[in-house]
């Protein structure tokens, strides 16, 4: 069977359209019954391309989204099975992938996810093996025929027929929340995401900003718009940041509190408002859109499909209508004075004051790694020579000391620390993000630790752009943490090669530097 949804987004005369679906905990409760009856009205309305299904949202248990995905394939509809990093190790992750391919359910949208809230007894244990950009790599090489190493060699399993995408926040208020977003953007399509979905808000600019981003970065993947149709209750928790991702400013919440105290308590106003998105998207050029809201009636979604439609031929005098900018909020283009959207030109960011302060900590280790670990230079060979050495615990037992009172170091093994101006992710961030931050940080504070802590990639970037260096974070991708190499010590696997930086940096094992000794001697033989 041929996947409508993946067609709807590739083709340039469509607008794809997605309509999410909460079913919630349970596996026989009225909001089962209820998505699976809204299912079969959408497949016989023939509007929808595709219903979404999330993935244990809030961090709250929830009935599998695959198997929903399964009974909605039966009644004619492609689903999108939201796929999170949350829940499941590599493993877990991996044979679930293997379930979805075998049951057809092919159209995946790739989330970190939401941080574990309640479960049973208390809060469930975070897991957070991969990565969204490690989770599409996965995907990208079952497409391909993934390759699985044994006694005989490499065996290849059959090619699946994922159609895979992943998220992105425009909205963030600061520099660096916004910067991290978009250099992750960047590593989820060469990780190969084959779409893009926004998370959610009502600021025009910043609706066009992810657009115009990803045109003039030739990320040539669809785009999909996320449309909420937003009560007053919803819109309140959003403003609050209860719902992570989610932005509604004071104003757009004044507006619908205004709204409600209409006859019919601001129903119109909202599934109007969503209309007035859905041209918005079409006009600009948005390959499809995706439609959410809290016990919306197909009808409704059908509304906002027509009416969207009918003023997407006057989009542009809209614009004006969703002018809802954060305070004092970053934008990544000049804006255009004509338009009231972006102009092709970044602003200038040279100048612009930093997200977090930078202290002499960060300097001393700067100065460290320079004279450490930096290959082929300084002291490095030294370090090389004595870590080839006897393996003696007091060298790592004093490593670990040093990184704990820096770093909180979890003795990992598998250090990625020099890649984030000396943060660790294992320690610093709750979902151990090692190719940048999530999409639920708010004003630079992360998500599960609200007012308390800043998110780890907004201190990385502020420290590297002290020294104009912000775009390592955008300069290659860093595999999942080695458990093989859980406990042991970071420093001896660095500069014996053995961690993720060996193969980046060039470091070579010392078995591999024996073998090519081997080599060049047999070489220097042959040649005599």
């Amino acid at each position: 069977m041929e996947n409508r949804f993946k067609q709807s987004l590739l083709d340039p005369n469509t607008l794809s359209v997605t309509w999410e679906l909460v079913p919630g905990r349970g596996a026989r409760e009225k909001a089962q019954e209820s998505a699976l009856l809204a299912a079969e009205q959408a497949a016989k309305g023939g509007k929808v391309h595709a219903l979404t299904i999330t993935d244990n949202p809030g961090g709250n248990p929830a009935i599998l989204a695959d198997y929903l995905g399964q009974e909605i394939l039966k009644l004619g509809i492609e689903p999108l099975v939201h796929f999170t990093c949350k829940d499941k190790n590599r493993n877990q992750m991996e044979s679930q992938l293997y379930a979805l391919d075998r049951a057809e359910v092919r159209s995946l949208l790739v989330m970190t996810g939401d941080y574990t809230v309640s479960g049973f007894k208390g809060r469930p244990k975070p897991v957070f093996d991969l990565d969204p950009t490690h989770a599409l790599e996965l995907i990208t090489q079952m497409n391909q025929g993934l390759g699985i190493p044994g006694p005989k060699g490499m065996s290849y399993h059959q090619t699946s027929d994922f159609f895979a995408g992943a998220a992105v926040s425009p909205f963030k208020g600061t520099e660096a929340e916004q910067m991290v977003q978009y250099y992750k953007l960047k590593k989820k399509v060469a990780s190969g995401a084959q779409f893009i979905v926004t998370q959610l808000g009502y600021d025009v600019r910043k609706i066009h900003e992810v657009l115009q981003f990803m045109k003039l970065n030739d990320l040539n993947v669809p785009l999909v718009g996320n449309i909420y149709i937003l009560p007053f209750g919803a819109a309140k928790i959003m403003n609050q940041n209860q719902l992570p991702g989610c932005v509604v400013t004071d104003k757009l919440l004044a507006e619908i509190d205004k709204e409600r105290t209409a006859e019919d308590k601001g129903v119109g106003a909202r599934l109007l408002r969503a209309a007035k998105m859905y041209a918005l998207m079409k006009g600009m050029g948005f390959a499809g859109v995706h439609i959410g809201g809290h016990n919306i009636k197909y009808e409704q979604v059908e509304y906002v499909i027509e009416k969207g439609e009918e003023l997407s031929k006057d989009w542009m005098a809209l614009i004006p209508e969703f002018d809802y900018p954060m305070p004092n909020g970053f934008y990544y283009y000049e804006k255009d004075p004509k338009t009231g959207l972006n102009t092709t030109t970044p602003v200038n960011r040279k100048n612009l004051p930093l997200d977090a302060p930078v202290g002499v900590a960060y300097s001393g280790m700067r100065m460290m790694h320079s004279m450490l670990f930096t290959p082929g230079k300084n002291f490095f060979p030294v370090m090389r020579k004595i870590y080839k050495g006897r393996k003696d615990n007091r060298k790592h037992g004093f490593e670990h000391l040093a990184k704990v009172i820096t770093n909180d170091c979890k003795d990992c093994g598998d250090c990625a620390m020099f890649e984030l101006a000396y943060l660790c992710p294992m320690s610093q961030c709750p979902k151990n993000q090692r190719n940048g931050a999530c999409g639920g940080s708010y004003q630079g504070w992360c998500e599960v630790y609200p007012n308390q802590k800043q998110c780890i990639y907004v201190r990385a970037y502020a420290r590297l752009k002290k020294y104009s260096e912000e775009g390592d974070l955008d300069s290659h991708h860093i595999p999942p943490a080695n458990w093989d190499l859980y406990q042991t010590s970071s420093w001896s696997n660095f500069f014996l090669g053995r961690d993720h930086s060996g193969e980046i940096l060039g470091i070579p094992t010392p078995e591999e530097e024996e073998k090519a000794k081997s080599v060049d001697s047999t070489k220097q033989d042959v040649s005599k």
